[in-house]
């Protein structure tokens, strides 16, 4: 039972951490590539999304890598990577600026930028350049009794939603889809803590299949025969426990964007399939 697991929340250190609502970007010359080559330019990246939210579909937007809610960032590079490394997802964030001053958010995702749910109601009143301070706790997040699985981006309000137990010697955790290891791509390179790593989507009779293009921003994904204790990389004795936290792309190698949560070895850490494991959910926000 949930209740029998042992966090630390107690020796967590929890720190203000702050960014700026960003504008939205684009490559140089517009354009993102079909994997025949057609140049197509469309919007996703950075800024305010008026209408994706976490709980939303993650396929079939007319967009690239829709990043659900608003996005910050920090002007300053190394100020930038604490913003990334610190904050955890489910951390509560501030507007300090502007007209919607004073307005709660949670935190949802990490891309390029950092990602955060606002109500509808609050997204209206938002200014690019507005300030968005975080109260960053979850770092060091750890089961006294499971030292073997490690958990990332983790803060103690998804702690508790992840509706963890115990069943055979294996932590269990609800997850809406399993994916195959052999469709992870961009993003092996990036170590584990930080950003994501995308699925390869462009075989959409396989994404059909499956089932990969049922999910929803803000699914808890299960990846078998992975290690993502350093990096995203193979290994038949593991298992990732994961978020979606972006949109599908048209890119070659990419797809909806897939964050790591926890990781341990595939005795130890397990998984069952549950439709309604989405942070939405868990956190009471978003389009669930």
């Amino acid at each position: 039972m949930q209740d029998t697991l042992r966090w630390n929340t107690d020796s967590l250190v929890e720190m203000a951490v702050t960014g700026q609502i960003s504008q939205p970007t684009m490559r140089p010359n517009g354009y993102v590539h079909y994997p025949d080559g057609k140049g197509t330019v469309l919007p996703g990246m950075s800024g305010i999304a008026y209408n994706a939210r976490v709980g939303d579909r993650a396929f079939g937007w007319a967009g690239d890598h829709v990043e659900p809610g608003v996005s910050i960032s920090n002007g300053t590079e190394m100020q930038d990577f604490a913003l990334h490394y610190l904050t955890c997802i489910g951390n509560e964030a501030t507007v300090m600026s502007g007209l919607a001053r004073g307005a709660k958010g949670i935190v949802t995702g990490e891309h390029a930028r950092l990602l955060v749910d606002f109500a509808p109601e609050v997204l209206e009143d938002l200014m690019i350049g507005d300030t968005v301070q975080i109260r960053a706790v979850g770092r060091g997040i750890a089961l006294s009794d499971w030292p073997n699985i490690e958990f990332k981006k983790t803060s103690p309000l998804l702690a508790q939603g992840y509706g963890l137990r115990v069943e055979n010697g294996q932590l269990i955790c609800p997850v809406a889809m399993e994916l195959p290891a052999r469709i992870m791509g961009s993003g092996a390179e990036l170590n584990a803590e930080y950003v994501d790593q995308d699925l390869m989507s462009g075989d959409r009779a396989l994404m059909a299949d499956l089932g990969i293009d049922q999910m929803r921003l803000g699914d808890l994904i299960a990846i078998r025969n992975v290690d993502h204790r350093f990096g995203r990389s193979y290994s038949t004795d593991r298992v990732a426990i994961c978020l979606c936290i972006h949109g599908d792309s048209v890119m070659t190698g990419h797809g909806p964007g897939i964050l790591t949560l926890m990781t341990g070895p595939a005795d130890e850490l397990g998984f069952e399939i549950s439709r309604g494991a989405n942070i939405a959910t868990f956190c009471k926000m978003g389009a669930s």
